[in-house]
């Protein structure tokens, strides 16, 4: 039995021949499956790399094989040989949709205006002032 975010069985047949071999050098890789299922619940629920449950194994052993195969081509390769025969009606251009409602936005990218206002004069170079502001020399001096 599988976990609410982990690859079920029919998942794990259709991935499995598409994933790389163990490296030639060094060490046998942690189980594909293990980490991939770990990969997949870190993206659905968004926690950080660091709250990763333990039952993926390590959060740093998750992080380092979703950024190695997504330096050397590894998830692109996956992705198109998914698409192949997902949907063969849409044609070549198919692509996955991405749910807007899960796309987070900083904090300080909420309503600042990027420009000036059309009607806001500029600022002066040389003294930071707008163009029509008084001149020193143009102000009445105090009695």
């Amino acid at each position: 039995m599988t976990g609410r975010f982990e690859l079920t069985d029919a998942e794990w047949q259709i991935l499995q021949p598409l994933l790389p071999p163990d490296p030639p050098r060094g060490g046998r890789w942690h189980d594909h499956r293990t980490i991939i299922s770990g990969i997949l619940f870190r993206e659905r629920t968004g926690v950080p790399w660091r709250d990763l449950p333990e039952r993926f194994g390590n959060w740093k052993t998750v992080y380092g094989r979703k950024r190695r195969w997504a330096i050397d081509g590894t998830w692109a390769r996956i992705a198109e040989a998914l698409r192949t025969d997902a949907d063969t009606d849409e044609g070549p251009d198919w692509t996955a949709g991405v749910d807007s409602s899960v796309v987070r936005a900083h904090q300080h990218a909420a309503g600042a205006r990027h420009a000036p206002a059309a009607d806001h004069p500029k600022p002066s170079r040389r003294h930071g002032t707008t163009p029509t502001a008084a001149k020193p020399s143009d102000v009445p001096a105090a009695a």
